[in-house]
């Protein structure tokens, strides 16, 4: 079964038409057979997207499908008509008589797997609700005995008494019956970040599952107490910065303290696998799985739901094994690794000849503040690649809108996107505010940059590599590239593009228009990244001005073609969220933008960016990876901070535990 789930389009709420109560046998039998012969998915959009599916799979036919297919349409059955790659509901049959009401399958070893045999069980009793009957045959069957089985379809078509179901059906795929699980969902406490949960909402709800989602910044004990409240079945969390990690933590550790037992299920950018098997699962009990993407989701609520308790139990303990063994090989590739120490590390920096090295002086000094900044002038600087990664499409833009497998979907995403950013430029939806600063700076020895904001000195405390590297190779830290006397320079900016946004967000959630709500967040985001991008470029060519001939076209923008860095707190060169707090005191970021910070240094509206300028020809964006208990004493000490608190902020790139 090819399960293709409409890309979150907004739904018509149609229910399809049912048979009148009452009337003759004959009218009934009459009446059924129009409603079988013209069955068909009733919302255009949905029923558009998964016709360009199934023609698709239509084209690149496995063997036994070929087999199959050729055995169908000659033979006809005993005159029974089938079709193939079929759209019914939700759902795409391989072959299927629509007379009958009979669906074929033919399963790879694909459908061998446990977690892939609960989702075939769960579509099998969707359509079973529905009035079909599905009969199942694997590769093998049709290769190897294909006489064999075109006797048990004759059989199944001559057996099959034709009933129609007498409940709706809503075009979503959505019945009126029991739902199959209800799916409390939370972006936790300090974050703001809700795309991919509300994609993954979309998705599991489309799949008959009741969604409670309680939103974000959500603390522990509000959806500790909501999951009471709602009897809920499964318990998803989301976040994106990293002390959302430690907030996960947090939140499963209560599980266990309140005698949860329900599954907990993991998700969002900054998680991982790795950290839910090391961090997480250790402080639970219960059934505890990272799900990758909203594509994976659906498959993990069935498995952990499940009313077979063989299979349930089995794919738990396949899921505590795994883990068991993730935690293993961390362990074994820690020991294995090689650290410098912090002073041979410091010992190893990036060797600039500073002597010989004159920083370019820039067209001013201090801040500047931008509000409302012109959105056509923005739009051509979006980078559309984290657009269609955002809605699960892989995939480079331009070539992803010509992919062999996802570009008509993601053509379709593109068009949709273009008509709205008309809409969010012409009658302005959002606003875009930004401040930005150039001030004078330079180096210490202990990889801290001090900055002069008006006779006030700040310091910024930045982290170093201490893997140890092969010969030639730096250890770098983000203070290499600054001076450490004379005259030198560093830039500040924080850039939004989601104020205004909310009114619009809850007019498409009140119409039940997931897809727009959460396409509007997008693009906001796109707006905040291109605004991060426009202002970059300006400051290199004009307030800054080190870099006054560049002409690069997006493509080049996108592909950091020029001069400089951007690097943003949270991110792999600083990951340390709490410098945000010295660059919003530093440009007064809130008083000059209306972008506020979290506790846990998440910014609001989502739409936002911050970070830091870098003018040097030999600045690099580079990972941080994994440092050492002795830099982390010695951060906290420059940071005036407990050590356990600094572990806390720290907790992804330590490479011992805590």
């Amino acid at each position: 079964m090819k399960k293709a789930v409409a890309w979150l389009q907004p739904f018509i709420q149609k229910p399809t038409p049912t048979l009148p109560e009452g009337g003759s046998a004959n009218a009934t039998a009459k009446h059924a057979k129009k409603d079988i012969d013209n069955f068909k998915t009733a919302d255009p959009i949905l029923y558009g997207l998964l016709s360009d599916f199934a023609k698709a799979n239509r084209n690149k036919p496995t063997l036994a499908e070929k087999a199959m297919w050729q055995q169908l349409k000659t033979k006809q059955l005993e005159s029974y008509k089938f079709r193939r790659q079929h759209i019914i509901d939700r759902f795409i049959a391989d072959f299927i008589c629509l007379e009958k009401r009979l669906i074929i399958e033919i399963d790879g070893a694909y459908h061998q797997l446990p977690t892939q045999k609960i989702s075939d069980e769960a579509r099998t009793e969707i359509l079973q609700e529905l009035g079909f009957e599905v009969i199942r045959f694997t590769n093998d069957e049709v290769l190897g005995k294909i006489d064999d089985t075109i006797q048990k379809i004759k059989i199944a078509l001559d057996q099959r008494v034709l009933t129609v179901p007498q409940q709706e059906v809503l075009p979503s795929g959505k019945d009126l019956g029991r739902a199959r699980g209800r799916v409390l969902m939370a972006t936790v406490k300090g974050d703001v970040h809700d795309i991919g949960k509300n994609i993954v909402g979309v998705v599991l709800g489309c799949n008959n599952y009741d969604i409670i989602d309680l939103g974000v910044m959500v603390s522990a004990d509000k959806i500790l107490k909501e999951a009471r409240l709602h009897n809920v079945d499964i318990i998803g969390l989301s976040g994106l910065i990293t002390p959302s990690l430690d907030e996960m933590v947090y939140v499963a550790k209560e599980m266990e303290r309140q005698g949860f037992k329900i599954p907990l299920m993991i998700g969002g950018a900054t998680t991982s696998k790795t950290h839910t098997a090391v961090k997480i699962e250790p402080q639970y009990s219960g059934p505890i799985v990272h799900v990758l993407d909203a594509s994976r989701a659906v498959g993990v609520a069935s498995a952990l739901l499940t009313e077979d308790e063989n299979l349930r139990s089995n794919y738990i303990l396949d899921i505590k094994k795994d883990y068991e063994r993730v935690r293993e090989l961390r362990g074994n590739r820690k020991s294995a690794k090689r650290y410098l120490s912090l002073k041979q590390a410091r010992a190893n920096k990036t060797k600039i000849d500073w002597a010989n090295y004159q920083s370019p002086t820039p067209n001013f000094v201090g801040t500047k503040v931008f509000t409302d900044y012109d959105l056509a002038e923005l739009r051509p600087y979006i980078d559309w690649t984290p657009f269609f990664q955002s809605w699960q499409l892989a995939g480079k833009f331009p070539a992803i809108l010509t992919d062999e497998i996802v570009g008509i979907e993601a053509t379709k995403l593109y068009n949709d996107a273009q008509e709205m950013l008309d809409q969010i430029v012409a009658e302005k939806w959002i606003a875009a505010n930004a401040v930005i600063g150039i001030f004078p700076a330079n180096a210490t020895s202990d990889d801290d940059i001090l900055v002069n904001v008006e006779a006030k000195e700040y310091t910024l405390h930045h982290l170093r590599q201490q893997n140890e590297k092969a010969p030639g190779q730096p250890n770098y830290c983000l203070s290499d590239f600054v001076a450490p006397s004379g005259a030198d320079f560093i830039g500040a900016f924080a850039v939004g593009a989601g104020f205004g946004i909310e009114p619009y967000v809850e007019k498409f959630e009140k119409d039940n228009d997931d897809y727009n709500a959460i396409l509007l967040k997008a693009l906001a985001d796109r707006f905040a990244e291109a605004f991060a991008e426009r202002l970059h470029e300006r400051v290199r060519t004009e307030f800054w001005g080190y870099t006054k001939e560049e002409n690069l076209d997006n493509q080049a923008l996108v592909e950091e073609e020029y001069q400089g860095i951007r690097p943003a707190p949270g991110y792999p060169a600083c990951p340390e969220h709490t410098e945000k707090r010295t660059l919003f005191e530093m440009l007064e970021v809130e008083k000059n933008t209306g972008i506020i910070l979290t506790e846990s240094c998440a910014m609001y509206p989502a739409a936002a960016v911050s970070g830091w300028y870098f003018s040097h020809p030999e600045s690099k964006y580079f990972g941080l990876g994994s440092i050492s208990k002795d830099q982390v004493d010695d951060y906290a000490e420059r940071k005036g901070m407990g050590t356990e608190e600094t572990e806390r902020w720290l907790a992804p790139v330590l490479n011992y535990d805590v």
